[in-house]
């Protein structure tokens, strides 16, 4: 397993909700952008349906979820932009049209390095994951070739490497050691999703807030132990594009 990119000058990170790229790849987004990386994120889904409470104020939800993932940015050091596309949570679809929009924002920010999830991954349960994976690899398609899409008023672009997280078959590793916290400080920053995703309940104690944290290190740990480095974050690479 291949071991560090070179730290890119511009890094686009896509997810399908609010926390998507925090969980998959933040510590290494952290790295980056404490190495001088302009960090950017593409959000493709609102996150309305974020929450277990079915008395939730959808709208209110959605501009919260916005300022967390802004927060959640701030926190990793990101210097880029924060894009929300807005697509309806649960309802994305790899359509040609949402394909032109990441294929624009690729075009327009231009990084060194894109991330997002893997679409192969064996088993998936969320469809907005699956959709977000085929749209961030469908766009760099459409992206680096100038025949696509040719209304957008920038010119084609073609990263160097794709880095797709949550891989069933991974073969690079990010060597992470010393950003974890970060990582989870930036997830903290979701505190929408402390109930639903982090199991973190309004009155705890402390104790569940400990155990999440506990959680995302010890993974970072274990992944780190396959590569011999004290934490890290495995994706597969593309590097041929």
């Amino acid at each position: 397993m291949n071991v560090d990119l070179p730290v890119p000058h511009r890094a686009l990170a896509v997810g399908a909700h609010p926390d998507d790229i925090e969980f998959g790849c933040g510590a290494t987004l952290a790295k980056w952008a404490a190495a001088g990386c302009v960090v950017h994120h593409l959000v493709l889904t609102d996150g309305s349906k974020g929450s277990w409470d079915p008395a939730t104020d959808l709208a209110e939800l959605v501009h919260r979820r916005e300022e967390e993932q802004r927060a959640a940015a701030r926190r990793l050091g990101a210097t880029g932009e924060v894009v929300m596309l807005g697509q309806i949570d649960g309802e994305l679809e790899s359509s040609l049209a949402l394909r032109a929009q990441v294929a624009y924002w690729i075009r327009r920010l231009r990084p060194d390095v894109v991330l997002g999830h893997d679409p192969w991954k064996r088993y998936r349960l969320h469809p907005d994951h699956r959709h977000a994976g085929w749209l961030t690899v469908d766009g760099v398609v459409a992206a680096r070739d100038p025949h696509f899409h040719r209304d957008h008023d920038v010119a084609h672009h073609r990263p160097s490497a794709l880095l797709l997280f949550e891989a069933d078959e991974p073969n690079h590793a990010e060597d992470v050691t010393g950003h974890g916290e970060t990582k989870v400080a930036a997830l903290l920053e979701h505190r929408s999703q402390w109930r639903s995703t982090m199991h973190i309940e309004p009155d705890d104690d402390g104790t569940q807030l400990e155990a999440f944290r506990a959680r995302v290190l010890g993974r970072l740990r274990e992944h780190g132990a396959e590569v011999g480095v004290p934490e890290a974050e495995l994706f597969h690479a593309i590097v041929d594009l």
